[in-house]
């Protein structure tokens, strides 16, 4: 794999923040307390996103979430 597939494989911050709806700083608040892995290119430290796990953390996500509902539901329903 070249390096042109190898980076056409990874997102920007920017572009991963519109993807989850938040503020570029937020991801990038996850990415330093290790919540979502970042690869740091160039000498100033720009970071980086491989795509497959982006969306691993979005079905991580997506888990947390249905987890959230499903309890919401049995309290709801006692």
């Amino acid at each position: 794999m070249g390096n042109g597939e190898l980076m056409s494989d990874m997102l920007t911050v920017r572009e991963v923040a519109r993807l989850f709806h938040i503020h570029p700083n937020t991801l990038r608040r996850w990415s330093n307390n290790g919540r979502i892995k970042a690869y740091r290119i160039t000498p100033r430290g720009d970071r980086r996103f491989k795509r497959e796990e982006i969306i691993r953390f979005l079905g991580e996500l997506n888990g947390q979430a249905d987890d959230r509902q499903e309890a919401e539901s049995r309290q709801l329903s006692r």
